[in-house]
């Protein structure tokens, strides 16, 4: 039996990302270390001239205002919080990088900054999911970005998985497999929405009809629950993987 059993979790664990103009990376990152360290939180932040990409978790007050604080620049007003629980803290130290990209593809044409892909709410996905196409009668593929690794703890029934290692090789996988999603509405989903969010553009540069899942996999756990997905999603934290309802994974089952 878990140590936990009964216990509410405390502890609040933030991800978030955002695509957005970033010209004092630098700057920012020892802006924000100082932030984390004096709340107390720990985690990863990485910050690339393409926008900004965290997991943090610490005491409920210091992670919320650190990203009250983090809204009150202008370019980062707009970032959209996810939120889990957890009875300890799963990270071991807290990181701030600076990175060519938050998300590495190699395709420097491919900006989410300067233009978003096209979204479909988790809602509007289960809705086509339950009916077996979109709103249009077209055939609904789902495309899972993520590497095998990831895609072995859970995903969406009948989910695409090319079995990648990581994410740069999805562009050459895309490209050498255009011809089967030819007529059908595509949507691709990650963990958090940030390499689906990519995979919807480039998908899209090779003429696919694309949206990425908003939110990812943990926004649609978040706001529908785990209709029509299987297992668990993989987290890069001590947890390791979240239930549909956001609960971390139990040892031993």
């Amino acid at each position: 039996m878990s140590p936990y059993a009964g216990a509410v979790p405390r502890v609040p664990n933030v991800s978030a990302y955002l695509f957005t103009a970033i010209d004092d990376c630098a700057q920012q990152r020892t802006i924000l270390r100082a932030r984390a360290d004096a709340a107390g939180l720990k985690g990863t932040i990485l910050l690339a001239e393409e926008g900004v990409n965290l997991f943090i978790a610490g005491d409920a007050d210091g992670v919320r205002e650190f990203v009250a604080q983090l809204r009150d620049d202008p370019r980062f007003a707009g970032l959209t919080t996810k939120e889990s629980w957890s009875h300890e803290q799963p990270f071991r130290k807290m990181l701030v990088q600076v990175k060519r990209e938050i998300i590495r593809m190699d395709h420097p044409t491919i900006r989410p900054d300067a233009v978003r892909a096209p979204a479909v709410a988790p809602e509007t996905l289960r809705r086509w999911l339950d009916q077996g196409h979109d709103d249009t009668g077209r055939e609904v593929v789902l495309i899972d970005t993520r590497n095998a690794l990831e895609v072995d703890y859970g995903t969406f029934d009948g989910a695409l998985d090319w079995r990648i290692e990581r994410f740069t090789q999805f562009p050459d996988a895309a490209a050498d497999r255009r011809a089967q999603l030819d007529d059908k509405t595509v949507v691709s989903f990650c963990t958090g929405g940030i390499r689906c969010e990519k995979a919807a553009l480039y998908l899209g540069d090779l003429g696919v009809e694309a949206f990425q899942l908003d939110g990812g996999i943990l926004g649609y756990f978040e706001r529908v629950g785990g209709d029509h997905f299987i297992g668990q999603c993989f987290v890069f934290d001590d947890r390791e993987a979240l239930s549909p309802d956001l609960t971390p994974l139990e040892r031993g089952r």
